[in-house]
């Protein structure tokens, strides 16, 4: 079954966020989602995009308060 994972990456700037987004998607099962929570605006853009190069399914970006809630599947 899959399980939504929280990255909290808050107070962090790119590419922290990023990085570990990528060391839970490493030890995450595919078809699991993974919020990354971040404070940093760059990190709506390359979370993404980084997404969508390596081949994991983006879902969403929402923002609320100043914090960016970027959600991906895990697809490989």
């Amino acid at each position: 079954m899959a399980e939504i994972k929280i990255v909290d990456g808050r107070g962090s700037f790119c590419p922290g966020p990023l990085m570990e987004l990528i060391v839970v998607l490493k030890s995450s099962q595919i078809g699991d989602v993974i919020e990354v929570l971040s404070t940093d605006k760059g990190s709506a853009n390359d979370i993404p995009e980084w997404v969508h190069k390596v081949g994991h399914e983006y879902i969403s970006t929402t923002e609320d308060a100043g914090v960016w809630h970027i959600r991906v599947r895990k697809a490989k």
